[in-house]
């Protein structure tokens, strides 16, 4: 049988030979690659300057990188941050600029991951970048806005890297079978078997590419199927950096799903964070915001469902409390909405900042001291007890905040009980 043998001696992975050689061949970024698009532009006109492309994983960085190295005739550098010191980059920069003063060439530096330098780090590149001895191109996983400092924003322009497509990654597989480069039509990958591989891959056509070389190499015939791609994979990695904007990401996919009312997202959701690693103690605090944001006085009862989670999560901790996690997520999702406290507190909150801080009115003061009572505290209080409807005509708010209303209830779940409430309370205090 004519069979490709995985890893042999000096040939290189699949997903190595598999990389594209010109911009046409590059699947899924067509927002910034296809025709007439600012990077492909650049390129073409050879308006080569500093560039930053952040995107996920195997989505093209390195391989735009090495073809516009290609098509400058640049000596392409690549370093990484997570394994090369500011000492080493240096070096390679200082070399650039001696090839370019004494040569007239630029060498293009790739540093990859270049978020793992600290702000101060990454200062060492500035003069470099404005002497333009060098085309630089930094990629990175994380949000700029958070990993890099301003003045090297600054000094670069921005493109931004998309997972590619089921049907990106579809074209990138086929490829991967039918081309002499690649599997060379030795194999026949099923279609269910190309649907498996594009959903582990989760847009990363190197990880697709790995997975369909491992399943290649362990096949017994010349049949890739989803049992096969089940035995090269036990478990995709998942997409997920705690410290970084995947993790603000699927946060608010969780909390959004949940005052949407939808408990089939907010289950997916969670249990994407918990399978990616997430410390249960975060899910429980944010679950208890919610309660409290999103549902409030609708179901008291969802503030003490997400303590019992939180409680549940000190107690055993993961994988055991993984269900109360979820239980606290699906009662949150089908109870009751109201944001009448989050809103309520918020405009009392404005008025406590923009207004000024009036003082406490004499009835609601305590007056433990003769001088106290001779200046007038607790003069006028009316004790709510002492009246038949438990409430009395005084007004607790400063006279200059009168007639606000913070708290305005909702129709739905038990506030409509309580808007009832405090329309029979507001007619008995003007009855007084």
């Amino acid at each position: 049988m004519n069979r490709l043998q995985f890893g042999g001696p000096g040939e290189a992975p699949l997903a190595e030979r598999m990389r594209p050689t010109d911009l046409d061949e590059i699947e899924g970024q067509g927002t910034i690659l296809g025709k007439g698009a600012s990077l492909r532009t650049l390129i073409e006109r050879e308006a080569y300057r500093s560039f930053l492309f952040w995107g996920p994983p195997g989505t093209g960085k390195t391989t735009v990188g090495k073809i516009i190295a290609r098509r400058s005739h640049a000596h392409f550098v690549h370093l990484s941050a997570a394994l090369s010191g500011v000492k080493e980059v240096k070096a390679a920069l200082e070399r650039s600029r001696e090839r370019y003063e004494l040569e007239g060439k630029r060498d293009l530096l790739f540093l990859d991951e270049i978020h793992r330098f600290t702000r101060s780090q990454q200062d060492v590149l500035l003069s470099y970048l404005e002497a333009g001895s060098v085309i630089f191109i930094g990629a990175t996983t994380q949000n700029p806005s958070f990993a890099l400092n301003a003045a090297l924003l600054s000094r670069c322009q921005l493109f931004c890297f998309s997972p590619l497509s089921p049907g990106a990654m579809r074209a990138v597989l086929q490829r991967a079978v039918q081309e002499e480069r690649g599997l060379g039509g030795r194999y026949e990958l099923t279609n269910e078997a190309e649907s498996a591989l594009v959903a582990l891959s989760d847009g990363d056509a190197r990880r697709a590419l790995t997975t369909l070389e491992l399943a290649s190499a362990i096949a017994t015939g010349t049949t890739i199927d989803v049992p096969l791609i089940e035995r090269a994979v036990q478990r995709k990695g998942l997409n997920y950096d705690r410290a970084g904007e995947e993790h603000y990401n699927l946060i608010s996919a969780l909390h959004k799903s949940i005052r949407n009312s939808d408990p089939d997202a907010a289950l997916y959701w969670l249990a994407r964070m918990i399978e990616a690693g997430e410390d249960p103690r975060f899910l429980a605090r944010r679950l208890i915001r919610i309660a409290s944001e999103d549902v409030g006085l609708a179901d008291p009862q969802a503030l003490n469902t997400a303590l019992a989670a939180q409680e549940a999560v000190e107690a055993i901790g993961l994988p055991e409390c993984d269900l109360a996690l979820a239980q606290a997520a699906v009662y949150l999702a089908c109870a009751p909405k109201s944001n009448a406290l989050y809103v309520g507190f918020g405009e009392a909150r404005k008025d406590v900042q923009g207004q000024p801080n009036e003082p406490v009115p004499l009835h609601l003061r305590n007056a433990p001291t003769k001088l106290m009572k001779g200046l007038g505290y607790g003069k006028g209080y009316q004790y709510a007890h002492d009246f038949e409807t438990g409430v009395a005509s005084m007004k607790c708010l400063p006279p200059a905040l009168k007639g606000r209303h913070y708290y305005r209830p909702t129709g739905r779940g038990l506030e409509k009980d309580l808007a009832e409430r405090l329309e029979r309370i507001n007619r008995a205090k003007e009855i007084g």
